[in-house]
């Protein structure tokens, strides 16, 4: 076999002299083995607390003054009362409800990323999948925040519990409000498992590396007593398989589900059959934005550029452009079939929708997230990263005003004029949006820095190495070079998968 061009592209024609059954390395750099990605990734968790990272200080000073933010917003809404906020007759549902389903939205890439393409065996996820959990993780922590605090008499919440009582009150389980918690929950518990499930291999690594008791019994306590045997993987292999068959299914449901807080209504721009395959397209859109948004500094900051590269950055905007036409073609659905169905009051709702007292709300959201995405037809453009991040970001605020045009422009016209309202968000309302973004970056900061960010037992089962029968210019005969290091304690408690990793 020739050597493999690791600055070849996903997808494209093999280069000459590339032998065309060999896909490009997914970890470019002429001399990287086991123990250099291993030392690479371990390395961000290890630097002494004295020696952090500047840039990560300045983020996570400024994310734990937002949350700071949330706390006092937070007591102030439960000591005064949810009029704090803008909500009115008749839009009862503000932003409160828009966060939420953001939140949600944004939470669902990390699944798609981890279970979904582990099942068809995507490898370039390899990359990005451990960051992708974690920000599903976090972002469903600040999702389920907002309607935590939408009850109103937080301290009765329990009421909502199906629990005999002598009120003889009782959840109504046909009601999609109970579906979502439902939905969400499960999703969050399996999100969770998987996330975790990952890390194991990679806090062993951390583990047998540590060089102080504390860190050794922290990492030590939730590796489990990982040691890298053939038993362990064999059963890793097929306990992450079968959490991956169970997360797939909840990509599409969850958000599917909750649509349906909308879509079972009758209130005119709700009650439509598409919301389900729309809200599923914008939370992987979302989310895919979200993901780069994260990672493009994260590699440069942390020093990953070799193991999170360009080519994982071109097939995410990809991607985005992609689920960026799925939901344009929603956009034009909608009103194709208001106009179709010949119902006045839908009728109404989308033309008020563009060229109502909400306009501005709904032209931005068509500007940021069908227009602006468009850039990414060109590979100059998907290879320019101020480019990707300034089209990433604005895909997130196009995401969050799609929530608030469905939302809060539905609410304020209803079937009876003498009921129309408008909605003004308060500085509460602001400050706790502004606040969860403080919740969320302050969990995913302390995960860069104290966590292996990307998955180090899983980016070596798609290095040239893990072919021990392939000549990829590593040793003689087709055979790898031995590298001590990369096996035993000095390499990571025997993170390095077996051969039928690749497989698994």
């Amino acid at each position: 076999m020739t050597t493999t061009d690791p600055t070849a592209s996903f997808g494209g024609k093999p280069l000459k002299g590339q032998d065309p059954r060999v896909r490009p390395a997914l970890v470019e750099g002429e001399n990287e083995t086991f123990s250099t990605v291993t030392e690479a990734v371990a390395r961000v968790s290890e630097v002494p607390v004295k020696e952090t990272n500047k840039a990560w200080l300045i983020g996570f000073g400024v994310s734990v003054t937002l949350l700071g933010v949330l706390g006092l917003m937070l007591l102030h809404l439960i000591t005064t009362g949810v009029g704090v906020w803008g909500n009115n007759n008749p839009v009862y549902w503000g932003w409160p409800i828009v966060n939420f389903v953001f939140w949600v939205g944004i939470g669902h890439a990390g699944t798609l990323i981890s279970a979904v393409l582990f099942l068809t065996r995507q490898n370039w996820r390899t990359g990005v999948n451990r960051a992708a959990e974690a920000m599903t993780i976090f972002a469903v922590i600040c999702a389920g925040l907002f309607p935590g605090v939408h009850i109103g008499r937080i301290w009765v919440a329990y009421w909502l519990f199906p629990l005999p009582n002598q009120m003889n009150m009782w959840p109504n389980f046909r009601s999609p409000l109970l579906w979502d918690v439902f939905a969400v929950s499960t999703y969050a518990s399996v999100s969770l498992l998987f996330w975790y499930m990952g890390m194991i291999p990679d806090l062993a690594t951390l583990r047998d590396r540590a060089i102080n008791t504390p860190r050794k019994i922290a990492y030590g306590i939730f590796a489990m007593g990982w040691t890298g045997s053939s038993r362990h993987w064999h059963r890793y292999e097929r306990a992450y398989l079968l959490l991956a068959a169970l997360a797939a299914p909840l990509v599409f449901s969850v958000h599917s589900v909750v649509s349906f807080d909308f879509a079972v209504s009758q209130v005119p721009g709700w009650h439509t059959t598409i919301f389900p395959p729309y809200f599923v397209a914008g939370a992987i859109f979302s989310g895919f934005a979200m993901v780069l948004t994260l990672m493009v500094p994260a590699r440069q900051f942390f020093g990953l550029k070799h193991i999170i590269t360009m080519k994982h950055i071109d097939v995410m905007c990809r991607i985005l452009m992609a689920t960026g036409m799925m939901v344009g073609y929603a956009y034009m659905i909608e009103f194709f079939m208001a106009w179709y169905g010949g119902v006045q009051y839908e009728t109404f709702a989308f033309v008020n929708r563009a060229f109502g007292n909400y306009w501005w709300a709904y032209w931005i959201m068509v500007s940021c997230n069908v227009i602006f995405p468009q850039i990414f037809w060109s590979k100059k453009m998907r290879a320019n990263l101020w480019v990707v991040m300034l089209v990433s970001i604005t895909t997130n605020i196009g995401m969050w005003f799609e929530r608030f045009v469905i939302t809060v422009t539905s609410l304020s016209r209803d079937f009876v004029p003498s009921s129309w309202g408008y909605f003004s968000p308060t500085y509460v309302d602001m400050l706790m949006f502004l606040g969860s973004f403080g919740l969320f970056f302050t969990l995913f900061l302390l995960f860069l820095r104290f966590l292996p960010t990307v998955a180090i037992a899983e980016v070596k089962t798609v290095m040239p190495q893990a072919h021990a029968h392939g000549d990829h210019g590593h040793g003689k005969d087709g055979h790898v070079d031995a590298d001590p290091t990369s096996y035993g304690t000095a390499g990571g408690g025997g993170s390095v998968a077996p051969a039928s990793k690749q497989d698994a």
